[in-house]
């Protein structure tokens, strides 16, 4: 009797098992069910690539300060400023821009006004 007992109380649980396992497996075939795990995928996805961009744009920007400071100490900018205001420059005389300007084209003066052609 007790092996009979023992018998239909394994055969009791596998199926209790067995019933449990195929409603999961079921409910996890669900369209709606595919879809959230689709879209769960598709948000770890764009994090893992969200954070290799980040990762990427950190390298680049270092290296491009990086080659900057390159470039700065072989064009000399990081010398010392000399803080020393430059001579004063001397103008020439300044023309007068009222009078036309004149040409001589083969023993001819002729005179220029630019604002005549208006």
């Amino acid at each position: 009797m007790f092996r009979r007992t023992f018998w239909f109380t394994a055969g009791a649980a596998a199926g209790v098992w067995a019933t449990t396992k195929v409603n999961r497996k079921l409910k996890q075939l669900t369209p709606e069910s595919l879809a959230a795990t689709a879209a769960n995928k598709a948000l770890e996805t764009g994090h893992r690539l969200k954070d290799r961009a980040v990762g990427f744009a950190l390298d680049v920007r270092d290296g491009m300060a990086q080659r900057e400071a390159e470039l700065d100490d072989a064009l000399g900018l990081n010398a010392p400023v000399d803080h020393e205001l430059p001579a004063p420059r001397h103008h020439a005389a300044i023309e007068n821009r009222n009078k036309p300007k004149t040409y001589v084209v083969d023993g001819t003066t002729y005179s220029y006004n630019r604002n005549e052609d208006h």
